[in-house]
């Protein structure tokens, strides 16, 4: 591998030089503007102040290349389709051009670790392992470009109990928009913050009592008094703490939950829930108590919880033993009695060690309309109907395949692996994440599924994702992959999929992909359907 040198300015922009007269230009996305309010240099300013020196980036300082990688969950998955389709991007976070030029490994801090989706779809938050979210804002062209990029957590260490606590984001949640700025919530494993994103565009000049840079006057030396006016400025988008959650989890936090009240919301450790009220941070109400009086006596732990998204006396939380319990808070103030629980008889015959490892549920997602439960454990995806708790409605196998592999994936601990799903915006196709980069979609109304992968190999421009066919025996196709070479190290465990639209974000380790059905001709997007990879 040839040489090459690594040209930064301020974390920004970036550019790739490699010997002899070949060079690699990057379009970079860059923020309007620094979280510190600096004005974000242009590529002109670039240019003119690079100079010919290897400079290693830290790691705070996030890249993001482009390549457009298209998703096209459509009947004719090919490239000579009549239809085109427009691209979308992958965002990567690294220390430098991943791995292209310069071999080097990911940095832990840099995996994402949850992305979501705002109630409109505009914006995509990322939150990752460093503590940091970044916030991308759909552009009218339809890309989306980072908006904001903030330091939400920082390493703690708790002296009482001697452990320290690790600034990585387990979850982001959005509030419903009703001004201009934007609230979000974030969390690591012991606080939850509340976030505003807000833009600036004019600033007040002309006080009385303070100078130019903000320092108090002398008051013998006002004579005369003015109004402060407004003046127009450069835009400024800014995320500052407006509330902070703290000391009311023992356990680690695996789940928040925005009530469709707007007023509260819920986190959850592996053996409490509790209920905040977003304008009070010193108290909170525990609703949920799973902790026996005897440790020794635990049988279970909460895995996940989530609010209905239209009753808000109706949440529902899931535990490592599989099944899920639907709560009514009108009901009782403690939800230790459930209203309902959903679980599937098991076979005793078909019982074995690892039974009730790959049982737990690991995510847990009510669909748009209320009505239905969509759960993911480690094999399988299942959706429930609310009125119908014995059994579930349809279920999915996501990798059956590795049912012969559980003994080697327990022994290097990617059993234990938390998969997401999601619903697209019509409850009609579900989507959750896989290994070695795959991810699966299931058409609920045809019963068909595609395997994808999202990966820089095969995301190339205007190229459509083909299917892919994992075989346990001899491979049918040159294109089948054989499960034993299955890269486990490389997982899709965090998706999220647009509340309207047909596009989908997904987390590969520090590579965040957004794919977007192909568009019709006359610019209308097809109606979604999945051709089977069989």
């Amino acid at each position: 591998m040839s040489s090459g040198y690594l040209f930064v300015l301020r974390g920004f922009f970036c550019l790739i030089i490699k010997d002899g007269n070949l060079s690699l230009s990057l379009r970079l996305l860059v923020p309007r503007h620094s979280s510190n309010g600096d004005r974000t240099p242009d590529q002109e300013q670039f240019n003119q102040r690079v100079f010919p020196r290897f400079v290693s980036v830290c790691p705070t300082v996030f890249l993001f290349p482009l390549c457009s990688p298209l998703w096209m969950p459509s009947p004719a998955l090919n490239t000579s389709s009549s239809y085109w389709s427009r691209p979308m991007q992958v965002f990567t976070k690294t220390k430098s051009e991943i791995n292209l030029f310069f071999n080097l490994v990911c940095d832990p801090a840099d995996v994402i670790s949850t992305v979501e989706f705002n109630q409109t779809g505009e914006f995509l938050a990322t939150g990752d392992k460093g503590g940091r979210v970044v916030i991308f804002q759909r552009e009218p062209q339809g890309e989306y470009n980072v908006y904001s990029t903030f330091q939400s957590h920082e390493p703690e260490f708790d002296y009482l109990k001697s452990f320290e606590i690790e600034e990585k984001i387990n979850k982001i949640r959005w509030l419903p928009p009703h001004n201009p700025a934007h609230f979000l919530l974030s969390t690591n494993d012991k606080t939850v913050k509340l976030w505003k994103v807000s833009e600036k565009d004019k600033r007040a000049e002309g006080y009385n009592l303070r100078d130019e840079e903000g320092r108090l006057k002398d008051l013998s030396t006002i004579t005369t008094l003015q109004v402060p006016v407004l003046r127009p400025m450069d835009l400024l988008v800014e995320a500052s703490p407006r509330r902070v959650f703290a000391n009311a989890h023992a356990y680690h936090i695996n789940s928040i939950s925005v009530n469709s009240d707007c007023e509260t919301y819920l986190s959850a450790d592996d053996l409490r829930i509790n209920l905040w009220h977003l304008n009070i941070t010193d108290r909170s109400f525990n609703i949920v108590d799973l902790k026996p009086e005897n440790m020794e006596d635990l049988s279970e732990v909460i895995t996940v919880a989530e609010f209905h998204p239209h009753h808000c006396h109706l949440l529902a939380f899931s535990s490592s033993t599989g099944t899920t319990r639907l709560c009514d808070m009108r009901a009782r103030a403690l939800c230790d009695q459930h209203a309902k629980l959903f679980e599937e008889a098991v076979d005793p015959s078909r019982q074995s060690f690892f039974s009730e490892i790959v049982s737990s549920v690991s995510d847990v997602k009510f669909s748009h309309s209320g009505r239905y439960l969509l759960t993911r454990d480690y094999l399988t995806v299942k959706v429930w109907d609310l009125n119908m708790e014995n059994k579930p409605m349809e279920t999915y196998q996501v990798h059956d395949y590795l049912r012969t592999k559980l003994c080697s994936l327990y022994e290097s601990d990617c059993i234990f692996d938390k998969f997401e799903c999601a619903w697209n915006g019509t409850d009609s196709v579900i989507m959750t994440g896989a290994y070695n980069n795959y991810f699966r979609m299931f058409d609920r109304a045809s019963l068909r599924d595609v395997t994808l992968e999202a990966s820089r190999e095969v995301c190339k421009r205007r190229a459509v994702l083909q299917p892919r066919r994992v075989c346990v025996g001899k491979k049918r196709k040159e294109t089948d992959v054989s499960v034993d070479s299955l890269d486990f190290r490389k997982k899709i465990l965090h998706t999220a999929w647009h509340p309207k639209e047909n596009i989908i974000a997904i987390a590969a380790s520090n590579n965040l992909y957004i794919f977007q059905d192909r568009l019709t001709p006359n610019g209308h997007h097809n109606t979604p359907e999945i051709q089977s990879a069989m």
